[in-house]
């Protein structure tokens, strides 16, 4: 077990070295855009490449192992977060085993970058696609698509419907009628799911949630929060962060 004293001198060499962590809460809003397939997200959050990112933990004194040990480590997680997210688990896990197989292959950094390209994209696109697989029509689907990828926007129904090319009305029938609630009803219920990962996993308060998620006001994303989950953002908090073991101090994790 790691000593107190390993620990204290690991944070002296890291402070003297003036290095720093990567922020916990962007490590989760990336794994996050992975499982809810947000291929725009996911690329946004690669730049810059893995090679490249500062904050990156010292796992190996070898600095293409240390990279190598990154990557398994994201690929572990992409794997995890889908399975939450609904992928099946003999397909996660059958592709968390190739690409771990593929990194220990890894001849050199440009190799690691280009893997890890892949691998985020590739769990990130059959997410994309497992969700629509749930939707009939392409008409749907591509709301769908829109609404995972502008939950930090106001959503309205005018906007999904010139983004379809159809009728309010139309798409709001044949939206109900494939997915089985309103339009408004899901914008609501994915970004509430949003918000509890958030709540959950990071240090954000109710007013920067809010803030992030496009909710006219913190008052009306406590309301709703509780509408859909029977408690307030700060209870839920309360509850799920002992749940996860997770705290203050696990901000400065190393990002994935």
């Amino acid at each position: 077990m790691l000593s107190e004293r390993e620990l204290f001198y690991k944070e002296y060499v890291r402070r003297e070295h003036s290095t720093f962590r990567a922020s916990y809460p962007a490590e989760l809003s990336f794994y996050n855009a992975i499982k809810t397939g947000d291929m725009t997200g996911v690329r946004e959050f690669m730049t810059p490449s893995i090679i490249r990112k500062e904050g990156l933990g010292t796992l190996s004194d070898n600095p293409l192992q240390n990279l190598k040990y990154h990557l398994v480590i994201t690929i572990a997680m992409s794997a995890r977060y889908c399975i939450e997210g609904g992928m099946d688990l003999s397909e996660a896990y059958g592709l968390s085993d190739v690409y771990i197989q593929k990194t220990d292959r890894c001849k050199t950094p440009a190799e690691i970058e280009d893997l890890h390209r892949t691998v985020c994209l590739d769990y990130a696109n059959r997410m994309r696609l497992l969700r629509k697989r749930k939707a009939h029509t392409g008409h749907i689907a591509k709301c769908i698509d829109y609404i995972y990828d502008h939950l930090h926007t106001r959503i309205t129904v005018a906007l999904l419907a010139d983004h379809t090319g159809l009728d309010c009305s139309y798409l709001s029938r044949l939206f109900k009628i494939e997915v089985g609630v309103t339009i408004t009803d899901y914008i609501r219920t994915q970004k509430i799911e949003t918000a509890k990962n958030m709540l959950a996993y990071s240090d954000y308060g109710a007013a920067q949630i809010a803030s992030v998620l496009a909710f006219p006001s913190q008052s009306y994303f406590s309301e709703i929060f509780r509408n859909h989950t029977g408690t307030t953002p700060l209870r839920y908090r309360k509850t799920h962060a002992r749940e996860t073991g997770l705290g203050r101090r696990d901000a400065e994790r190393t990002i994935r």
